[in-house]
């Protein structure tokens, strides 16, 4: 049964086609200059044993510890949260993003810049951007607009997975003047403005203005999304021209994908009798994340591998029970179902992930959180 529903992520051929993969990016982001010169003071204290893995998954739990915080005192997103917690996320996230650059800076220094940190770096970042989604709505109170949260949250997560679906179709990582780093910057600003003033500031309506602040960072996410989509979709659909990907498949195929996932989200958010969404908006942002998250992370594998994005996949289980649940009016909990399909979710996820890794790391003869003995030794000789 374990092996019908979780085969081995990568096949033998897809393996071999790994070897030859290279990492490639280009353009770089306003703030990613000044944040450089800092980043690059922090990698001095970085030694050369660690693992350029282990600091990406330590980002990943910083962005998991303080998004279940503000996720237990803040469920709707309509609650207030204590200042401390506020605090904690602003300094978590700003811990998070400097993790994100040195682990690859650490990649390059004891060269294991290699498809197995690629997966580790951008499939935690797939992850972690649905945490910084969650703790960005519960900063401004956004479960007061259950739409507007709806919307901000998934579009997020819809963003990142067209940044490597452009990665797939193009097979270089493309960075806007206005990217993820100047978004986080953004996000720890509104953790302090609530820490400071309080998550009711932003559902309180401005004399000056005659508007409720909460709407500034629902415009700027809007304008970044627009902003991002034109930059994603202009080199996918560039591809679509040429009818090839890097796979030299259809490059529109994981839109069918991740368009079934947002769809099922929508529906089951407008047709739930016991407002799941509105009632438990962490939890549901939360669940569905973990769908997007393992959606990214096979598109990753097969950008890296240059292969076919698969139409079915185990991740659609858990929306589809929430929608058949509904057509047959919701005859189990819908509450303990959206349990019962997180933690499905989240195992799938974990499933796939993990041996994903084991399999890639047994390919290139890598250690997950080891650096081997020749980087080492060829670092320490260098120095």
């Amino acid at each position: 049964m374990f092996s019908l529903l979780w085969p081995k992520p990568i096949s033998s051929a897809e393996l071999i086609r790994l070897e030859s993969h290279k990492y490639s990016a280009s353009g770089q982001t306003i703030l990613e200059p000044l944040c450089q010169i800092y980043w690059s003071w922090l990698f001095q204290f970085v030694p050369p044993w660690i693992s350029p893995n282990v600091l990406t998954a330590c980002g990943l739990l910083t962005n998991l510890t303080y998004t279940l915080v503000l996720a237990y005192y803040c469920p709707t997103a309509r609650e207030e949260a204590p200042s401390w917690a506020l605090i904690m996320s602003a300094v978590g996230l700003l811990m998070y993003q400097c993790l994100d650059s040195l682990d690859g800076k650490q990649g390059r220094r004891i060269d294991q810049d290699t498809p197995l940190e690629e997966l580790f770096d951008h499939g935690c970042d797939s992850l972690s951007m649905v945490f910084i989604a969650v703790g960005t709505c519960i900063s401004c109170g956004l479960g007061f607009e259950p739409n507007w949260m709806f919307f901000c949250s998934f579009i997020a997560m819809f963003i990142f997975f067209c940044s490597v679906w452009q990665t797939y179709v193009s097979g270089t990582v493309h960075f806007g003047l206005i990217d993820a780093t100047e978004g986080h910057m953004v996000v720890i600003l509104m953790y302090l403005i609530s820490a400071f003033g309080g998550i009711s500031f932003w559902q309180t309506t401005s004399p000056v203005l005659g508007m409720k602040p909460y709407i500034f960072p629902v415009i700027g996410i809007t304008l970044g999304a627009t902003y991002s989509s034109y930059n994603n979709f202009r080199d996918i659909l560039k591809g679509r021209v040429k009818d090839s990907s890097v796979a030299n498949k259809s490059v529109l195929s994981p839109g069918i994908n991740v368009g079934f996932v947002l769809t099922l989200a929508f529906i089951v958010f407008k047709r739930s009798s016991s407002r799941l969404f509105e009632n438990h908006s962490c939890l549901y942002l939360l669940t569905f994340g973990m769908v997007m998250s393992k959606l990214t992370n096979k598109l990753l594998i097969v950008h890296m591998t240059k292969s076919t994005f698969p139409l079915v996949d185990t991740s659609f289980i858990g929306p589809i029970l929430l929608f058949l649940n509904q057509c047959f009016d919701s005859f189990i909990d819908e509450h303990i179902l959206l349990w019962i399909v997180l933690v499905f979710s989240s195992l799938d996820l974990a499933v796939y992930f993990t041996r994903a890794s084991r399999q890639i790391s047994s390919q290139l003869h890598l250690g997950i959180f080891t650096v081997s003995s020749v980087n080492h030794t060829t670092h320490a000789h260098h120095n």
